[in-house]
C-alpha cells in the first residue's frame, strides 16, 4: 500500500483526471486533480505532492512549458500525450521528464511506471524501503558502484548519494549523463562523446537539451559549494570529469 504517496494529475480532459484518478485511489495513492498547469502550481503551493502526471497538449499553456519552469525541486513528472512520436517522447525526458506515455495509456501500465518512478527517487513507498535500510545502517546498495569525492553512484539500483548518504533524486536522463562523465573521469570529453555516451542512439537533433541536463546535474552535485567542482567546463573543447572515480 502507497498510503499518503500523493499523486497530482494534470490533464484538460476531465474525463481522463477522473478515470485515472480513480484507478490509481484503488491501488492506495492520495491522488488530486487539476485542469491545466496554472491550477497546478496554485495546488503546489498549498500542498506537497510526491509525482505529477501531466497532460502534454493543455489549452494556455502546453505541458512541456509548464515542465521547463518548474523548480528545481519539484516532484518527479511523467508527461502523457496523444501524440506519441520519438520526438516529442525525447524532447521530453531530455527537459526533465522522468518518464514519458503515449496516450491513450493502459492504466496498469502507468501504475507500473509510476512505482518505477516512486523507487527511483526514494518515495512513497520505495522511502520506507530506504528508511527500513538506514535504520539497519546499511543503505541499499547493488553491489555496482562507481565512487566519486565521497559520492556513491549505484549503477544497479539506478541511485546516487552524496557523500553524507543522502539520497538524490535524478531523472533517468539525468543519471545517464553522470554515468556516462564517471565511466570516462579526468579527461576532457567534448560534446558529441559526451551526447553518445549518455544518448546512444537517440543523439541526432536533441544536443542542444543535454545543455538544461547538465545544468541541472550541476547543480544537484554541487550541494551549496560552487557547480564547477566535479564536471569542469574545458573552453573550446568539452568537459572533464574531475574527480577519480573507483569502482566496487
Amino acid at each position: 500500500m502507497d498510503l499518503e504517496t500523493r499523486i497530482l494529475i494534470v490533464d484538460d480532459d476531465e474525463g481522463i483526471r477522473t478515470l485515472i484518478s480513480e484507478f490509481l485511489a484503488k491501488h492506495g495513492f492520495a491522488t488530486a486533480t487539476a485542469a491545466d498547469p496554472i491550477e497546478m502550481r496554485e495546488m503546489m503551493a498549498r500542498q506537497n505532492y510526491d509525482l505529477i502526471v501531466l497532460d502534454v497538449m493543455m489549452p494556455r499553456e502546453d505541458g512541456l512549458t509548464a515542465l521547463r519552469h518548474m523548480a528545481e525541486d519539484a516532484p518527479p513528472v511523467i508527461m502523457l500525450s496523444a501524440v506519441g512520436s520519438d520526438v516529442d517522447r525525447i524532447v521530453g525526458l531530455e527537459m526533465g521528464a522522468d518518464d514519458y506515455l503515449a496516450k491513450p495509456c493502459n492504466p496498469r501500465e502507468l501504475l507500473a511506471r509510476i512505482r518505477t518512478v516512486l523507487r527511483r527517487h526514494g518515495k512513497g513507498a520505495a522511502s520506507e524501503r530506504v528508511a527500513a535500510n538506514d535504520d539497519a545502517q546499511a543503505d541499499p546498495n547493488s553491489g555496482d558502484n562507481l565512487h566519486f569525492a565521497g559520492w556513491r553512484m549505484d549503477l544497479g539500483l539506478r541511485l546516487l548519494f552524496d557523500p553524507e548518504s543522502r539520497l538524490i533524486a535524478l531523472s533517468d536522463g539525468e543519471f545517464r549523463l553522470l554515468r556516462a562523465f564517471a565511466e570516462h573521469p579526468r579527461r576532457v570529453l567534448n560534446r558529441d562523446q559526451v551526447l553518445e555516451w549518455s544518448r546512444g542512439e537517440e543523439t541526432e537533433h536533441y544536443d542542444r537539451a543535454i545543455d538544461v541536463q547538465l545544468s541541472r546535474l550541476r547543480r544537484k552535485l554541487a550541494g551549496g559549494r560552487g557547480s564547477e567542482d566535479i564536471i569542469r567546463t574545458v573552453r573550446n573543447e568539452g568537459y572533464l570529469f574531475a574527480p577519480a572515480v573507483t569502482r566496487g
